[in-house]
């Protein structure tokens, strides 16, 4: 997998706007759709959604469904939005230096 020490959940879910993902809840349902919003306590709102049950015998299709961040237990996220969150902080940091010119 990727990892990037500076990635964190929330910047990861606001790229992940309009992209499809898997929520894993801790009762062991999933969910996947596509992301709508997200809040800092990582509240989704999910749309065109399948939830399967715990045991994945069981499927629903929903229109839309809105998930507390605290029953959230996995994120899985494509991997252009990991990417595309990957390549912001570099484009940030020269930007906070006004493109490496100047001294103190």
């Amino acid at each position: 997998g990727r990892t990037n020490s500076k990635m964190l959940p929330l910047s990861l879910l606001r790229a992940g706007k309009d992209n499809p993902m898997l929520v894993e809840l801790k009762n062991g349902e999933t969910y996947n759709g596509i992301l709508v919003n997200c809040d800092v306590w990582m509240n989704l709102s999910l749309r065109d959604v399948v939830c399967t049950s715990r045991d994945g015998d069981k499927f629903w299709k929903i229109p839309e469904c809105y998930i507390r961040g605290n029953n959230i237990k996995y994120l899985r996220v494509p991997d252009e939005v990991i990417d595309k969150v990957q390549d912001e902080p570099v484009r940030k940091e020269k930007d906070r230096f006004g493109g490496g010119r100047g001294g103190r």
